[in-house]
């Protein structure tokens, strides 16, 4: 069979070609370049992702297949890609000001948060199984390295190593649920997949249910469900903060563009099958986070299981599996990288050398000696937590809005109660900053301009997703 490659083929991947090409030239660049050189590496990068981000607003309003029907450019894959680039950009300026903190050369860095955002990109516009999983393992692969970044510290070697063996293992189960649809329906092609499911709804073979199942066991683990989640707090803590950010922002998102592709999209004809699943998933997932998170004293550890437990909140949405699905996750995502990211920043400033200050009780006293410090983090705090008028609230109100909408009023119920109960740990940190003295004189750096952008832009975009998000969403979808 010739395959016959056009201009069109490779416009569709722009962005992904792109950031492939700056990681490619960075990593040689770490080699060769002289150490005055290696200095401006994660500028180039922002140059890379700058230049993604205008490939990717040229794609806006495309609607159609490449390479042979392995991609599609869609407005999900473009929103989705705006939300990885954003990532990434934000994942830079921190790690700016993280190498000076930790005095350490993050020269491989870059070129690696590079190929990860790649297999993002590449995860959201799959149209092939086979594609998903390429992009699964070119995200993860370069997760695996950067977790064990800061190669002298034990927990961070051990985060690395823990991240790898089970992922790997959680790699198994989604190839073999890949294997068994294809042995099934005879083809890997999302749009075979959907049309067998359209013609077999109510007879579809057990393999190929029991290949759905076994995906939703691999993209399970890359979003932290309950009982898929148990790498995420050990991880999460042992990783330097910027990796850290990036996995709970980026992996998620990927992994749930995983999820609407495949399990939403191609077998949404087949929903009744799964959506008791997923009912019972996302009901355990917000419990346990919240439940868990209200012990912690680490913040990476309580921000770890605030992740676990907003990957509850966002299956609600897929539970739906409606029209206001895909708005509302891609709407919960954006206000969830702004918040999210914005805590991991202050972390990283607070933490200081060595990340050796990152218990709750190292931020008492932060809002009197760094009032806007304070202010900030009482937003990101306020915004997880779900108050009005933070982008957190809107974000959980089109979630629920979602559910409601397909009759799902308990899961509703449960995901009201769990808001209600991460209310206790997100104000405990504002307790921390505002009501308590700190126990000893905690030496903070002063705060450099990389994560200070990261900062300020995280505030903006909760305000104005929160004040208006009917722009924002009509921008999104």
């Amino acid at each position: 069979m010739s395959i016959n490659l056009t201009n069109a083929d490779f416009i569709a991947i722009s962005p992904i070609l792109i950031v492939s090409v700056f990681g490619i030239y960075l990593m040689v660049q770490g080699v060769l370049a002289p150490r005055f050189h290696k200095l401006t590496l994660p500028y180039i990068g922002l140059l890379g992702i700058l230049l993604a981000t205008a490939a990717n607003f040229l794609l806006l309003g495309d609607s159609h297949t490449a390479f042979q029907e392995m991609v599609r450019v869609d407005r999900l894959t473009v929103v989705f890609n705006f939300i990885f680039l954003l990532t990434a950009a934000f994942i830079i300026l921190m790690s700016t000001s993280y190498t000076e903190q930790e005095s350490i050369e993050f020269i491989e860095f870059t070129p690696l948060l590079l190929f990860s955002s790649a297999g993002m990109m590449l995860m959201a516009a799959a149209n092939n199984l086979m594609i998903i999983f390429l992009g699964l393992e070119t995200m993860s692969i370069a997760l695996y390295v950067m977790a064990g970044f800061r190669r002298h510290n034990r927990e961070s070697l051990e985060a690395s190593l823990k991240y790898f063996l089970l992922g790997a293992f959680a790699t198994g189960f989604l190839l073999y649920g890949i294997a068994l649809i294809y042995g099934v329906v005879g083809t890997t092609n999302l749009a075979k997949v959907t049309q067998y499911f359209a013609d077999h709804t109510f007879d579809a073979d057990k393999l190929a249910l029991v290949g759905v199942g076994l995906l939703i066991v691999g993209f399970g683990f890359k979003v932290a469900l309950v009982p898929f989640h148990m790498w995420t707090p050990d991880v999460y803590q042992g990783a330097p903060i910027p990796v850290t950010a990036f996995m709970a922002v980026g992996a998620k998102a990927a992994g749930f563009a995983a999820i609407i592709r495949v399990i939403v999209l191609a077998a949404g004809n087949i929903s009744f099958e799964w959506t008791n699943v997923f009912w019972i998933l996302a009901v355990l997932t917000m419990s346990v986070g919240n439940i868990i998170a209200l012990v912690q004293d680490n913040i990476k550890r309580m921000l770890a299981y605030s992740s676990i437990a907003h990957a509850g909140y966002i299956l609600m949405a897929v539970v739906a599996s409606n029209d206001l699905t895909a708005p509302s996750i891609l709407f919960y995502l954006f206000v969830y990288l702004f918040m999210n990211i914005g805590a991991f920043a202050i972390a990283s400033v607070v933490s200081g050398e060595h990340e050796r200050h990152v218990r709750i009780k190292d931020f008492a006293g932060l809002g009197r000696t760094q009032p806007l410090l304070g202010l900030a983090m009482t937003v990101f705090m306020f915004s997880l937590a779900g108050f009005p008028p933070t982008g957190g609230f809107m974000g959980k109100l089109y979630i629920f809005s979602a559910a409601l909408e397909s009759g799902y009023i308990w899961l509703v119920i449960f995901g009201a109660v769990n808001t209600l109960v991460s209310v206790y740990y997100y104000i405990g940190v504002v307790v921390a900053m505002y009501m308590q003295k700190p126990e000893k004189s905690v030496k903070m750096r002063a705060v450099l301009p990389g994560v200070g952008l990261v900062i300020l832009l995280s505030v903006l975009g909760i305000v104005y997703f929160g004040i208006f998000p009917g722009n924002a969403l009509s921008l999104l979808y």
